[in-house]
């Protein structure tokens, strides 16, 4: 019987284990740490070996092939020795897509993939198809592949995800943006981060697409150097031409395979130019799976926002509290900058994965008044940012940064939680920075 052994007991690591016993696999999961209890049940549920808080290497390294979790990188030790033994490391992505032959809508980019994922799903269901929800949001693949099979589904995917992906394919390959991100995960080189991205695109065919962003330089630059065998559909706020879609006169227009609909910017639930690629991207996966104009129309206009993304909080004594947590890196605080007219009393800090600030000081002259760094050290952000904004001071807690934050705010600024930052120095992640920051704020 073939061994298949999961390190890693969180969402990913539980489904693969799910799946992998289903199909009868001699089936043992590790986890360094410590598994929540949700999903102890789940593997006790179905009778599979697990440990935590160690690795027992007799266990692991007799393995038939290992299917690790994304957040293990592959120059962790294990990794490398189970390597050095020729037992093959794959993703929980890689490890379903070998059980299921349904429609896979794939997206990924360094900012926007979430959104652009919740809000694809969002208009497939309006459209009444059977759409599971998948990656880094929903359920497992592997879990939903083994327990509750879909007919289509919606993976967002990381470049972690992608990199332990071999023989899986996309039917309707997604690509926003490529912007520096995780390089302390590609030995700080730009070049390893992009194919990593591109592996999206891999084992496409002509009976397959591939939509991205036409004014992307880093994808425009690499695409010179591809022979892309799926279809390839861009889209643009910039240029009409050769696209799918694109912006013209405040008008998404939608222009593929005969069909010619638009749809107003302003009705758009999500504002901002970046909510427009992600509004053109979700709209053309949607297209090519069918789904009617009128419902694609309906769903963009009624999405509801994505939890720690440009999230509006409330409104306490005339200024605005913004919860951006989910912007773990320059690019997304970025178009959170674009997207803010007011002046802005700005909170960045947490792990640095290699930033460089540049991209955002233009948009930090002109806009923010003063700089809150929460983060266990913020040397590189006053090296940076002393002197280009009128305050820059500290916090250690998110208590202390709100509380911060206030007094440096007046009627008519907004609060803006966007870090830059991984958020692994002071919270266990960033959905825990950002509940903590609105909880912080409903509580003044």
């Amino acid at each position: 019987m073939k061994r298949i052994v999961i390190l890693g007991g969180g969402e990913s690591g539980a489904g693969a284990a799910v799946l992998a016993k289903v199909k009868e696999f001699d089936t043992f999961l590790s986890d360094m740490g410590q598994i929540k209890p949700k999903y102890q049940q789940l593997l006790n549920r179905y009778e599979i070996e697990w440990e935590q808080g160690t690795h027992t290497k007799e266990k692991i390294l007799n393995a038939d092939e290992i299917i690790k979790s994304p957040g293990i990188p592959d120059t962790a030790p294990l990794i490398v020795e189970a390597r050095a033994k020729g037992i093959p490391v794959i993703s929980e992505i890689e490890f379903a897509g070998r059980y299921t032959h349904s429609k896979m809508v794939c997206i990924t980019g360094s900012n926007g993939k979430t959104t652009t994922t919740m809000l694809t799903y969002h208009i497939l269901q309006k459209a009444g198809l059977d759409v599971g929800l998948a990656g880094n949001v929903g359920n497992s693949l592997a879990l939903q592949v083994a327990t509750d099979p879909h007919e289509v589904y919606v993976i967002e995917l990381s470049s972690f995800q992608l990199d332990g992906m071999y023989e899986f394919k996309a039917n309707v390959a997604v690509l926003l943006n490529i912007t520096p991100d995780h390089l302390d995960r590609y030995d700080y080189k730009m070049e390893n981060y992009v194919a990593a991205k591109f592996r999206i695109v891999q084992n496409q065919t002509a009976d397959d697409s591939f939509i991205f962003w036409h004014d992307d330089p880093v994808i425009a630059a690499q695409l010179k150097h591809m022979n892309i065998e799926s279809r390839m559909l861009p889209f643009s706020a910039d240029t009409e031409q050769g696209c799918a879609a694109y912006v013209k006169d405040g008008i998404l227009t939608f222009d593929i395979d005969g069909r010619h609909w638009d749809v107003p910017a302003a009705e758009l639930a999500l504002q901002g130019r970046h909510n427009m690629y992600n509004s053109m991207a979700a709209g053309l996966s949607a297209t090519l799976l069918d789904v009617k104009s009128d419902v694609i129309r309906k769903a963009l206009a009624d999405f509801e926002a994505v939890e720690h993304r440009l999230e509006y909080v409330r409104t306490l004594d005339g200024v605005r509290y913004i919860n951006d947590s989910k912007a773990t890196n320059v690019n997304s605080t970025w178009y959170a900058l674009e997207s803010v007219k007011e002046p802005v009393v700005l909170i960045l800090g947490g792990k640095d994965k290699g930033n460089d600030y540049s991209e955002i000081e233009q948009f930090v002259k002109d806009k923010v008044k003063a700089i809150v760094c929460l983060g266990v050290d913020n040397a590189k952000l006053h090296a940076f940012f002393d002197g280009k904004v009128p305050v820059v001071t500290d916090a250690r807690s998110m208590a202390e940064c709100v509380s911060r934050c206030r007094d440096l705010a007046t009627a008519g600024d907004t609060v803006l939680l966007s870090p830059c930052c991984a958020s692994f120095d002071l919270f266990k992640s960033y959905e825990d920075r950002g509940k903590q920051f609105k909880d912080c704020v409903n509580r003044l």
